[in-house]
């Protein structure tokens, strides 16, 4: 099975996006042989920032994003939205790919399952 996870908004204020993550962290778990693919556009492109500083006890979507990578999660995002937000240069975490309107269609129309968050 594959499966395609598209976030849009912040990583942080909205728990959209932590429980995106929550939920193919547990797919990654009991279904090892599923493909995720993420794609992070809107205001979900800062997820993929680094060096994010949580209070302790809170989740850290950085480091939720490099577990789901270090699992081959492919984590794609989205250049216009990094551009329109000024963080085209920003320092992204290690193994996100940029990716464009082609890369998300291809996904959907080829992932056997959509999820938007």
């Amino acid at each position: 099975m594959k499966m395609l996870f598209i976030l849009n908004d912040a990583p942080y204020g909205l728990e959209k996006s932590y429980n995106a993550l929550r939920i193919i962290m547990a797919t990654q778990k009991e279904y090892p042989e599923t493909v995720i693919h993420v794609y992070l556009m809107a205001d979900s492109v800062f997820a993929a920032l680094t060096n994010q500083v949580t209070p302790s006890g809170y989740y850290n979507i950085e480091r939720m994003l490099k577990s789901i990578i270090k699992k081959e999660a492919q984590v794609r995002i989205c250049t216009t939205c990094l551009q329109a937000r000024g963080l085209f240069d920003a320092e992204l975490i290690e193994g996100i790919e940029f990716g464009t309107l082609k890369h998300l269609s291809d996904w959907s129309v080829q992932d056997d399952k959509v999820l938007v968050f």
